[in-house]
């Protein structure tokens, strides 16, 4: 496994851990679909969560969630319209958060949550 991989999972388990301390359900971990994955498919009550999770290194520069760019955004709206029709989920409430992860050389890390990061308006 290479190391950006190793460092993306080790994310995404950071960011589901902390997404069940604050009481969401994480149901599926990379969620492979035509055209893409979903990092993360929660649920948050009555409402089905997809999560982009990023990370970058404190020296990257940009905050990990200015990754998620408008295009990034299209395609994870896409992935959960494949995945609500694959699972038969219709008229249900949605929302797209974004989790960034910082990890430092010594091995701790920052995480921030953003709820409804953004939404499927326009698209």
């Amino acid at each position: 496994m290479d190391n950006r991989h190793a460092i993306g999972m080790r994310a995404e388990t950071i960011a589901a851990e902390m997404l069940r301390r604050a009481g969401l359900t994480v149901i599926e971990r990379n969620v492979r679909l035509p055209g893409g994955e979903i990092d993360l498919v929660c649920h948050d009550r009555d409402c089905w969560v997809f999560v982009e999770v990023k990370c970058r290194r404190p020296t990257w520069g940009d905050p990990p969630a200015a990754a998620v760019s408008w295009s990034k955004q299209r395609r994870i709206i896409r992935l959960a319209q494949h995945y609500m029709k694959a699972k038969g989920l219709r008229d249900v409430r949605c929302r797209f958060d974004v989790v960034s992860v910082t990890l430092a050389e010594d091995g701790t890390s920052e995480t921030r949550h953003i709820p409804s990061a953004f939404d499927a308006t326009g698209f």
